[in-house]
């Protein structure tokens, strides 16, 4: 078999038919032929065969691609071809597939996708799409490297767990573009977290306060509305959402019971109040004035973006123990309102109350198949622990002796 002659043209001679200006079709060989269109316009036009069927490609207009430039173009297609890909295919489907920016991927993943996740999940996740589009919106998803993912990782100075969670959103909208092929592969594939932000720290151990603590803590000075609640935070063991978001039609005084709606954190529950922690219920519904809340927010600004009345920020209790640490002598360790709630479980155990009757006060859903049977609410064991609880607490703050028998030894 002959071999096909190339390289039949030469620069001379392509210059020589755009000086002339008629319509003009040369062949340089292997396929490769330089078109001139009546219009004037010179294109390199590759012609093949594939699945016994002809194709034309063009390949690019001269003199914007050379002669040069053409013929090694027109080599790369034709090893393609004999590997069975057929180059005219490839280029209409790059053609039909949308170029999108990151921007548009993330309208997109915010409208299909984002919409559909719980809340909080929608709130950061959200916050971290804002950062994606601030960082690397304006790129177009064809052109996204590994290394456009790593640096706008570490352009975001925050902690393990906000990087995390913006490595999360990376992942997801373009799972998301490959999903909807906009891209053949996840440019996030292959990156190690640890190798860029390093190993998550070691989670904070949540600390037990001790009985001269409670002491000090108890008679805190600080204003009542923030003592009172943290004296009830601390005796009922709720999460401190529950408390800042408590509303008064919730709380039944005159049953010594508190209703904990159902939430994102637990389930519904009844919390079984002690006399004592009624009276301090009955001195934070006095200071809450005509508030539908227990602890209704104080600034005017909040107050006006939620038409008048609305409960304090979910921060307002934190910032309190801080500041109330930082001005306070003699000085306690510093806590966090979560570590009321170990507090509160370390003390119960020392007092005697059975394992499963202090997960139950924090609202913790018994582990494995008894948590799955065990109907239960334990009412009756909770407020008997909770008014031990309380008595306990009562005594701390007048610096008192305790003196009351341990359940586990009356038992």
């Amino acid at each position: 078999m002959a071999k096909r002659q190339t390289n039949l043209l030469s620069d001379i001679e392509l210059k020589h038919f755009m000086r002339a200006g008629s319509p003009v079709a040369q062949s340089d060989g292997a396929g490769l032929t330089f078109t001139l269109s009546a219009a004037g316009t010179a294109t390199w036009v590759l012609r093949f065969s594939h699945g016994g069927r002809r194709h034309e490609l063009t390949l690019g207009t001269y003199p914007d691609l050379s002669l040069t430039a053409a013929r090694k173009i027109a080599a790369a297609k034709r090893v393609a071809i004999q590997q069975g890909v057929n180059p005219a295919v490839e280029k209409r489907k790059e053609k039909a597939r949308k170029d999108w920016s990151v921007r548009q991927l993330v309208k997109d993943y915010r409208e299909r996708v984002l919409v559909t996740l719980a809340d909080s999940t929608q709130r950061s996740y959200g916050r971290n799409l804002d950062r994606v589009e601030s960082g690397i919106g304006s790129l177009s998803l064809r052109v996204v490297t590994a290394a456009d993912v790593v640096a706008q990782i570490e352009r975001v100075k925050l902690g393990w767990v906000e990087v995390f969670t913006l490595w999360c959103v990376l992942k997801a909208i373009f799972k998301h573009a490959v999903g909807k092929r906009l891209i053949d592969a996840n440019p996030c594939a292959g990156i190690i977290l640890e190798a860029v932000i390093g190993k998550r720290p070691e989670v904070k151990k949540r600390l037990m306060l001790t009985e001269a603590e409670l002491h000090v803590l108890m008679n805190a000075k600080m204003r009542d509305v923030n003592l009172f609640a943290l004296r009830i935070a601390l005796a009922t063991g709720v999460r401190i959402s529950e408390l800042y978001t408590a509303l008064r039609e919730n709380v039944h005084l005159a049953e010594g019971r508190w209703h904990i709606p159902k939430s994102k954190t637990g389930p519904e529950m009844d919390i079984p109040l002690a006399p004592i922690v009624v009276e301090w219920f009955e001195r934070l519904v006095e200071l809450a004035g005509t508030s539908d809340y227990l602890l209704p927010a104080r600034l005017s600004n909040r107050l006006d973006r939620h038409h008048g009345d609305t409960h304090v920020s979910k921060d307002a209790i934190r910032e309190a123990i801080d500041y109330w640490i930082e001005h306070h002598e003699p000085k306690i360790r510093r806590f966090t309102p979560h570590d009321l709630r170990s507090t509160m479980k370390s003390h119960m155990r020392k007092l005697g109350v059975p394992r499963d009757i202090s997960e139950m006060c924090l609202n913790h859903k018994l582990a494995g198949v008894e948590g799955i049977y065990d109907q239960y609410t334990y009412y009756h064991e909770r407020r008997a622990a909770l008014e031990l609880w309380a008595g306990f607490l009562k005594a701390s703050m007048l610096n008192e002796e305790w003196n009351v028998t341990p359940i586990k030894r009356s038992a």
